[in-house]
């Protein structure tokens, strides 16, 4: 039974420790670029893009597609940089458990 308790005690840990990280995860922002720079998207934890940034230099009407591609573009480029913290910030809290492929967490 001692076991038991410590499974629990250890579960309610991680879980306390997975709700302080949704809640800085909420927090992060990573910001991604396509065209050397021209397109910045910044996004947060969760993948909900905060920002759009283009330089003036990208507004002409007879651009307008591939402004559109390279926002699109930015948006991707962010959207991997966050869910890599967030991988990295699992990792750290699951201390190298090792889950099967495909559960994520949290649930």
């Amino acid at each position: 039974m001692k076991n038991l308790s410590q499974m629990l005690k250890q579960a309610q840990e991680m879980q306390s420790k997975m709700a302080e990280m949704q809640t800085a995860l909420a927090d992060l922002e990573v910001t991604g670029q396509s065209g050397g720079g021209f397109v910045t998207v910044t996004v947060n934890g969760k993948g909900d893009v905060k920002r759009v940034k283009i330089d003036p230099k990208l507004a002409d009407p007879n651009e307008i597609s591939v402004l559109e591609d390279l926002i699109v573009a930015a948006a991707r480029d962010a959207k991997s940089k966050a869910d890599a913290r967030v991988q990295e910030e699992m990792a750290k809290l699951t201390g190298g458990l090792q889950l099967p492929a495909g559960f994520k967490l949290p649930f």
